[in-house]
């Protein structure tokens, strides 16, 4: 009888440990809904505003990497002479692990141009509507992306967004905490 006693208040003792866990790492995913953050380890810090006008090459969705607590997708994009239909169609895209990889046969432009015109953006949504509506974005969508370039803080990570263009491989991206995301255009490219 005792010991049937102590193995239910072991049981109820892992259950409410094992409650807490879920709850806790379930507030540690907030941001990635759109919600403020809870943990005060966790911090947002906003460079400077953004806005702009992609044709969307691609998305990838992330949910197991510590990053996915803040950013739960990634949008490959192109702006500028590279969101005409035309030329977008023809770069192809490698998504994995936050990289980006692309190519296309003929740039129109020198490549080094090229580079600043496509870029690897990873999307942190402001509320919840945007952690819907970030989910509905397709390849070949033209939209208006609206938010800060921001710097997260979580104990021993640090990632902070590139502020300009020109940059290429680790550190190049774009960390956007978006406001607002409009559809301009749906295309099949």
């Amino acid at each position: 009888m005792i010991f049937t006693k102590i193995k239910r208040a072991m049981a109820i003792t892992v259950l409410l440990c094992s409650s807490w866990q879920v709850q806790a790492a379930s507030s540690a995913y907030n941001i990635a809904n759109g919600l403020p953050p809870v943990l005060e380890s966790q911090q947002i810090s906003v460079l400077e505003p953004f806005e702009g006008q992609f044709r969307i090459l691609g998305s990838k969705e992330y949910s197991h990497d510590e990053q996915a607590k803040f950013s739960p997708i990634d949008f490959a994009v192109t702006r500028g002479m590279f969101t005409e239909p035309d030329i977008a169609r023809q770069i192809s895209i490698n998504q994995y692990d936050r990289y980006l990889n692309w190519k296309m046969p003929r740039p129109p432009i020198h490549p080094r141009l090229a580079t600043q015109l496509v870029s690897n953006m990873h999307i942190i949504p402001a509320n919840p509507e945007v952690a819907q509506q970030i989910k509905q974005v397709k390849r070949g969508d033209l939209v208006r992306l609206e938010g800060d370039l921001v710097q997260i803080n979580d104990r021993d990570l640090v990632w902070k967004s590139a502020l300009d263009w020109n940059g290429v491989g680790d550190g190049a991206c774009r960390l956007i905490r978006v406001d607002s995301i409009k559809w301009i255009e749906h295309q099949n490219i």
